[in-house]
């Protein structure tokens, strides 16, 4: 750790927020500067050249990134976490540059506390009869279960991770809100919110959240489909019970391949037969016949005992007195 810690003046973030939000992020930088033991500086408001040390190696960075995307050949990348990998790698070679310097200083730097601080925010939330919970202007949802019960959140900057009580109980991607708008972001997962959709399927025509609720292209492309043909309810009642099959038959990816290729031919999606293809058949159930024993047998095996085995087992039951026991004995 070093002995201070210097930010900006910050004063442009915080004109734009609240007064409560304001005391939030004081507070929290705060509880992070004396955790780790250090003196919080400033630059002195004005003095411009005082930001270049930060400003400047961030420049550098954002166009050293910028020069690996285009050797690459392509922004496109398989998931978030693909792209962390491509990030850390070209901020792993860069720091490379200056191990020299910092090994320079790592005598001067104190040594850390034992355990990290917080990187999370932690907020309590209650979930509401449609299934979710809004937070930041985002709508979340979660199982139907935990419908007006309070849920202990942590907001990290990628995740959300819920609690009931203290028990874990699901972690949610975290949403953002649509940039430039004051609209709500959504994170909606179909799962939680296809029953109640099954007992108003109509409902779906003007869900706001709609576009967030369809889990693959292919769907949303069926309903798109639907639409033009003119019928909405065909449609949404359609489209919800597409939805109910890919859940409880648990073929979601399969469900999907299936429904591009129907609309690449040309045909709407027939539930009554995707019903059919993706209902499993009924098992054939073994006929197990059982054959009791006669209870004669049990007379017949406790006389032909030996007298060392008759001593270590002692029935309690009778036979002759007709009641069945099992008898096991020890050679």
């Amino acid at each position: 750790m070093p002995k201070q810690h210097r930010s900006d003046s910050l004063s442009a973030a915080f004109r734009n927020l609240s007064r409560n939000e304001q005391e939030d992020l004081t507070q929290r930088y705060e509880e992070l500067v004396r955790h780790y033991g250090m003196e919080p500086t400033r630059n002195n408001p004005g003095i411009a050249h005082e930001n270049g040390s930060i400003e400047s190696p961030h420049g550098h960075l954002k166009k050293t990134i910028e020069d690996a995307l285009l050797l690459r050949g392509s922004r496109d990348f398989a998931d978030l976490a693909a792209y962390r990998r491509f990030i850390d790698e070209v901020v792993g070679r860069n720091n490379a540059k200056n191990r020299k310097r910092l090994e320079l200083e790592r005598p001067s730097l104190k040594v850390l506390p034992e355990r990290r601080t917080s990187d999370c925010e932690e907020t309590r939330v209650l979930v509401t009869s449609s299934s979710g919970f809004v937070l930041r202007k985002v709508f979340y949802t979660v199982p139907s279960r935990l419908k007006g019960h309070y849920l202990r959140v942590h907001l990290y900057d990628d995740r959300l991770e819920c609690f009931l009580g203290s028990s874990p109980i699901r972690t949610l991607r975290r949403g953002r809100t649509p940039q430039g708008t004051d609209k709500h972001g959504y994170v909606v997962d179909y799962r939680h919110v296809i029953h109640a959709l099954r007992r108003k399927p109509m409902a779906l025509l003007n869900l706001v959240y709609r576009d967030q609720l369809f889990p693959r292209q292919a769907y949303a492309r069926a309903f798109e489909a639907l639409l033009a043909a003119g019928n909405e309810r065909h449609a949404c009642r359609t489209m919800v019970g597409l939805l109910a099959l890919a859940h409880e038959r648990v073929c979601e990816a399969e469900l999907a391949g299936v429904l591009d290729a129907e609309l690449d031919a040309g045909r709407l999606p027939d539930l009554d037969a995707l019903h059919r293809r993706f209902t499993p058949g009924d098992a054939a159930v073994p006929d197990v016949r059982v054959e009791l024993a006669d209870i004669a047998a049990y007379d017949a095996l406790l006389s032909g005992a030996s007298e060392s085995a008759s001593a270590l087992v002692r029935p309690a039951f009778s036979a002759k007195s007709g009641v069945a026991c099992l008898a096991m004995l020890h050679p």
